[in-house]
């Protein structure tokens, strides 16, 4: 079984973007290529809130994957989902907000 298949079976959550699968391709060149990744999601997806929760998930998700495993990049997908979660409380407001709490909670 698939780490997103584990992820959906613990949490209930079904991902509807590739943020997963286009990490893990970033996962096997390196940290630059994961920062790329991010840097075009987030200018890409900023503005969709949606897509924005569910990369702060992702982020998440791919802190969990390595910890203990590859702490280097374990700690590169902290850094990085710590800058997302940061962007999403500080722009989205109203509606879009309380969806990205009740679904990152």
């Amino acid at each position: 079984m698939g780490f997103k298949s584990q992820m959906e079976m613990q949490t209930g959550y079904s991902c509807f973007t590739t943020f997963f699968e286009d990490f893990s391709i970033a996962d096997k060149f390196g940290v630059d290529a994961i920062k790329d990744t991010y840097a075009r999601a987030l200018k890409e997806w900023k503005s969709n809130y949606k897509y924005l929760t569910e990369l702060v998930m992702i982020l998440n998700w791919k802190i969990w994957q390595y910890y203990g495993k590859n702490d280097g990049l374990a700690i590169v997908y902290n850094e990085l989902w710590q800058k997302a979660d940061t962007y999403a409380c500080e722009h989205l407001k109203g509606e879009e907000l309380s969806y990205y709490y009740s679904t990152t909670d």
